[in-house]
């Protein structure tokens, strides 16, 4: 049975949700590099986070900040470090009003594993664009579906050159279900190809 990989996002859909700001120093100024959580390889960060509640509402366990940054309970974070430690850092941040412990969920792995063929449109940024730095990476992936044999032995992963996406293994998939936990949607990207059936 091959294995099945999800994206993992925010389901911004939940009646009544809080929405989460723009991750801040110790001193209440907003991070640098908010985007060094989301390259798909360990962050230098050692100095204390805050994230502000943009709008109050019901906490939940997994929910993204500003920039797509994952944020998630303690009882999400035990669960990534148990069944994928070697994928993941997580980062310590303090958010308003909140007693229990929230981490900044951090995938350490990239792996080039997008199947262009079966997305249903990626486009690549070229010269005539104008940001040379970002030539030959995705500038937009649609209907995303990935090669699983390239992300074998990943649990939690960016995917190389649209690290915006953070895939998951079914196995966390099913582990985030059957504890409950509040906020995470996913969306299957298991690749068509032939030892994946149709």
């Amino acid at each position: 049975m091959p294995k099945r990989f999800f994206k993992l996002t925010d389901d911004v859909y939940i009646s009544g949700r809080w929405e989460l700001g723009h991750p801040l120093d110790h001193e209440g100024r907003k991070l640098d590099d908010p985007w060094q959580f989301r390259i798909g390889q360990r962050a230098q960060s050692d100095e204390r986070i805050k994230i502000p509640i943009k709008i109050s509402g019901k906490p939940l366990d997994y929910s993204h900040a500003a920039f797509s940054i994952p944020v998630v309970h303690a009882r999400v974070a035990s669960l990534f470090t148990e069944v994928a430690p070697d994928d993941v850092q997580l980062i310590p941040v303090e958010i308003d009003s909140q007693p229990a412990q929230h981490f900044i969920l951090n995938a350490t792995r990239l792996v080039k594993c997008i199947d262009d063929a079966a997305c249903e449109e990626v486009r690549y940024w070229t010269l005539e664009d104008g940001m040379p730095e970002k030539v030959g990476t995705y500038s937009s992936v649609s209907g995303m579906r990935i090669d699983t044999a390239k992300a074998e032995g990943a649990k939690v992963f960016r995917t190389w050159g649209w690290t915006v996406a953070l895939i998951v293994s079914e196995e966390i998939k099913e582990a985030l279900e059957r504890a409950g936990l509040t906020g995470a949607k996913f969306t299957d990207v298991t690749g068509p190809g032939p030892a994946n059936g149709p």
